[in-house]
């Protein structure tokens, strides 16, 4: 709808435009140098051969007029949504804008990772040392508490199945 082809299109009818205006300013001036140059007893055939003129480009001047006019119509609704043009300065505030929430945002991202890996740290190292006990606990008389250790190992299994 809108795409490349759209532009063009709309591109070149404004320079269709543009060089039927600079038409028109031309013609305006050199009818303005020719008409006291012409030879007296030649006068009249380039007055009437002028108003023919000026016939015909006012019927072409009316078939444009009302072309612009729908022109003008669609262009205005395709130029509702854009924006007025911003100075320099705007545009680099807003890039600047942009590119501190863009820093803000990643710095947030990297303390959530870093609180985010603490946690998965702290929980390792806690279920490591309730291993670690369970494991070093002995009998009275000194020796490593089998039954403890095949009650974690069994535990073990069933968190894995």
């Amino acid at each position: 709808g809108r795409g490349f082809a759209f532009q063009r299109k709309q591109k070149i009818e404004r320079q269709y435009r543009k060089l039927q205006r600079k038409g028109r300013k031309l013609h305006s001036q050199q009818d303005n140098q020719f008409t006291d140059t012409y030879p007296e007893h030649l006068k009249h055939l380039y007055l009437a051969e002028e108003e023919m003129l000026k016939k015909r480009r006012r019927a072409l001047d009316d078939s444009v007029l009302s072309e612009e006019k729908l022109n003008k119509a669609v262009e205005s609704v395709v130029t509702e949504g854009k924006f007025k043009k911003k100075t320099s300065n705007q545009k680099a505030k807003e890039e600047y804008e942009k590119i501190k929430a863009e820093r803000a945002r990643k710095k947030e991202e990297a303390e959530k990772r870093q609180r985010e890996r603490e946690a998965a740290q702290q929980l390792y190292k806690q279920k490591k040392m309730e291993a670690y006990k369970i494991l070093s606990k002995k009998t009275k008389k000194g020796q490593p508490n089998l039954n403890l250790q095949v009650e974690f190992l069994l535990q073990k299994i069933q968190q894995n199945t």
